[in-house]
């Protein structure tokens, strides 16, 4: 298929209800028309954390907005399309299910073609969007609710190469910054706090850097944390703002040298697939900057290309969703009105479950 392809793409699989609008034509750059992202951060502050009911009653009111308005800033109608892509999981059901009804409807209304995409694959082939990456190439994916070094080798064919057994990474700075009484998200307010900070005041361990391989454990680095808090709190009857800082920073330092050291031995891993390897990062943890400068560190130092997408396109949004559709339908991929929304669903089918299984399947 050597035609250029223009699709609507929608993502409502946590808390971003998103729209946009992406053309490719073989042999060219491909462009993003729009990009629309209705974040809900002001809905889920007074909770914590985000709320799936809340979210997926948001979605289903701001999806149709959405799109109106990514088809306008793109300048286009339906007719002008030549399909629609949808996050069909993993997520939150409710927000997954609201974003896949509507382009369902949106289909039968059209007549356009429907392709499903894996939420983590529209992540994982966004440096295709964005630096016409040729495979196979590292993936890291590090963000709130997923921490995995992926092998991409073809539009359908990752290899899980480790991942976190429990927390990601996103949700460690989250819970982290609860338990500093710091508001949500946690990840920038943590970094910004970071900066005053001592990293090596506090004694917080590197989780399983004594075990071979690249998978990675973050909810014990938390727990630290919280004990490290207790003690201080218990021997002078609370926080002050320089204890604050520094467990930011000593909490931030353990999770960039976790990630540095595995993406070392992620690269070695794949050192045979290519002549110069590269490694990509996408999702909003890799905006840290602490944790950028410990990967860009390591890569320099193992003579790989670091590549890191523009933060708009690293965290949840259409285009990376509407991107992966038009690579699935080149590849042949329809899905029509049987799609169905998943809340797992797994990127490598092959490799064992990193947290287990639950009913509904695999669970990352």
């Amino acid at each position: 298929m050597s035609e250029s392809l223009t699709f609507l793409g929608i993502e409502s699989s946590c808390d971003d209800t998103a729209a946009a609008v992406v053309r490719h034509a073989p042999g060219a750059p491909a462009e993003i028309l729009s990009s629309v992202v209705d974040g809900q951060t002001a809905l889920h502050a007074a909770f914590g954390g985000v709320v799936p009911e809340i979210a997926a009653r948001a979605h289903a009111e701001r999806l149709d907005l959405c799109v109106e308005q990514a088809l306008a800033e793109s300048g286009l109608r339906f007719g002008d399309l030549d399909g629609i892509a949808v996050t069909a999981g993993p997520g939150l059901i409710g927000g997954v299910l609201s974003g896949v009804m509507c382009a369902k409807g949106i289909a039968a209304g059209t007549g356009l073609p429907l392709v499903g995409v894996n939420h983590l694959a529209g992540h994982a082939l966004t440096p295709r969007l964005t630096d016409g990456l040729a495979f196979p190439y590292l993936m890291l994916l590090v963000s709130g609710g997923h921490c995995q070094f992926l092998l991409v080798r073809g539009v359908e064919e990752f290899t899980r190469l480790g991942g976190s057994i429990d927390d990601a990474p996103g949700e460690a700075f989250d819970k982290t910054a609860k338990l500093l009484g710091l508001p949500q998200p946690g990840g920038p307010v943590v970094e910004v706090e970071a900066k005053a900070g001592n990293p090596r005041r506090f004694a917080f361990p590197r989780p399983m850097l004594d075990r071979p391989g690249c998978d990675m454990s973050f909810s014990g680095l938390k727990t630290a944390l919280l004990r490290a808090r207790d003690a201080l709190i218990s021997a002078q009857g609370g926080l002050t703002r320089q204890d604050r800082a520094d467990l930011c920073a000593g909490f931030q330092a353990a999770v960039a040298d976790v990630l540095a050291e595995k993406t070392r031995r992620a690269l070695a891993l794949v050192r045979d697939e290519t002549a110069t390897p590269v490694l990509a990062v996408a999702g909003g943890v890799a905006a840290n900057g602490a944790i950028r400068a410990g990967l860009q560190a390591v890569c320099a130092a193992a003579g790989a290309r670091f590549l890191a997408p523009p933060l708009r396109l690293c965290t949840d949004n259409a285009a990376m969703i509407a991107w992966a559709g038009i690579e699935r339908f080149r590849a042949g991929a329809r899905d029509g009105m049987a799609l169905s929304a998943r809340p797992r669903w797994p990127l490598d089918k092959t490799s064992p479950a990193l947290i287990g299984f639950g009913k509904k399947g695999a669970k990352a």
